[in-house]
């Protein structure tokens, strides 16, 4: 008898796990861009999806670290054009102060020490006029250090603006070639997604978690509640808010609401505060997934995380591991 029972204990419980599998298969779990993998029983639609959607939020990124590097160009191309300024006018001063030190020389300001002992009326008077002399020579060869000086300035300004102007219009062309990229994978994306069925569209737009969710004392506390109070809004590439957002942006919004500036790209957000182990996740931590270092979404403690995910996907609250492979943590303040 306890054979037979063993046997339908057992029996028992594959049918559950299998009846367990097949309800998985007819209720495919919301899957953003940032989810590391569709599960195997998807639709097609919905991985390719998924696929374009994250190869999109990729571009964005990128375009948004091209627009980045345009402004960090284009403030040194200012800071160099305010050094020509600045040396030019120092040549112009300069060159002034030579020009009339020399026309003195021509109308016989300038001495030598023979010509002083046969002109002067004493021991004293001969020292005044030595004195005098010393002084003018002191003062040309300042001034034509300083001019030198000034020209070597204005030169070394001069190649640094070229520079920066030469970076410049290699950001704006990098900028235009990937908008361009991002404009087609976006509507590449957004044709996927209207390729999905009503379930699958239902599933992702899903907000998921709207409960209120507690969060700690200090700045990282205060950014958190930002981001949580942001769920349901609808993600869009390159968005800033307050409406709508992308993934980077939300980060740096959040921290900013907590008087803390943070980057704007996830790439340079991967770089800030300092780096913590993944058993180490506090509120408020940036984690960066993929190896490109193309998403981000903020921890709320060590299981749960909140993020913009990708278009089609409201801001919402997921398992840390469900949104993608971890690249690096980043602590911004404690």
């Amino acid at each position: 008898m306890a054979s037979k029972s063993a046997q339908r204990t057992a029996r028992a419980a594959l049918t559950a796990t299998a009846v367990s599998a097949l309800l998985g298969a007819a209720l495919p779990l919301p899957h953003a861009a940032a989810d590391p993998e569709t599960p195997s029983d998807a639709s097609a639609a919905l991985q390719k999806y998924n696929d374009l959607s994250h190869q999109a939020e990729a571009l964005n990124e990128e375009h948004l670290r091209a627009q980045e590097t345009l402004s960090n160009a284009q403030g040194s191309l200012d800071q160099a054009n305010r050094d020509i300024t600045t040396a030019q006018q120092a040549q112009e001063a300069l060159r002034g102060q030579v020009d009339l030190l020399t026309e003195a020389s021509f109308e016989g300001a300038r001495f030598n020490e023979l010509s002083a002992l046969l002109v002067s009326d004493s021991r004293q008077d001969f020292l005044n006029r030595m004195s005098a002399l010393g002084v003018l020579a002191g003062d040309n060869a300042e001034a034509l250090q300083g001019l030198s000086d000034a020209v070597d300035l204005a030169n070394d300004a001069a190649r640094r603006a070229t520079e920066a102007a030469d970076a410049a219009n290699q950001a704006i062309a990098d900028i235009d070639q990937r908008k361009a990229a991002l404009d087609g994978q976006i509507t590449e994306a957004r044709e996927a997604y209207r390729s999905l069925s009503s379930a699958e569209r239902a599933a992702l737009n899903n907000a998921g978690d709207m409960s209120a969710i507690p969060v700690p004392a200090g700045k990282a506390g205060e950014a958190l509640a930002f981001a949580l109070a942001q769920r349901g809004k609808d993600y869009v590439y390159g968005s800033n808010g307050p409406n709508t957002w992308d993934c980077s942006s939300l980060m740096q919004a959040a921290y900013r609401s907590a008087g803390i500036a943070i980057p704007r790209t996830t790439y340079s957000q991967a770089t800030i505060g300092r780096q913590v182990s993944r058993n180490d996740v506090k509120a408020g931590d940036l984690i960066i997934y993929y190896s490109g270092q193309t998403h981000v979404a903020m921890a709320i403690d060590g299981i749960r995380a909140v993020h913009a995910s990708t278009e089609g996907v409201p801001v919402k609250v997921q398992d840390i591991e469900s949104i993608g492979p971890v690249d690096v943590i980043r602590r911004v303040v404690g």
